[in-house]
C-alpha cells in the first residue's frame, strides 16, 4: 500500500482565475496611505534576538541594503 500524496489539479485555468480576478478588481476598496513615521530607537525596548538569527541577517546584508 503507498502513502504517496498525488496533487489534485486545479479546476480553474489560470486564464479563468485572471478573468475572475479582473471583475472583482473594481470592487475592491483601496484604502488611503497613511503616512508611517520611523520610532525612535529609544522607544524600541524588550526586544530579544537569539545569536543565531543575528548571525543570519548580519549575513543577508551581502544581499544588499
Amino acid at each position: 500500500m503507498s502513502n504517496t500524496i498525488v496533487p489534485r489539479e486545479s479546476e480553474m485555468s489560470l486564464a479563468e482565475l485572471r478573468g475572475d480576478c479582473a471583475r472583482m478588481a473594481p470592487h475592491w476598496v483601496v484604502p488611503e496611505k497613511a503616512a508611517v513615521k520611523p520610532v525612535e530607537p529609544a522607544r524600541i525596548h524588550g526586544v530579544t534576538v537569539p545569536p543565531s538569527s543575528a548571525r543570519l541577517i548580519d549575513s543577508m546584508s551581502d544581499y544588499g541594503d
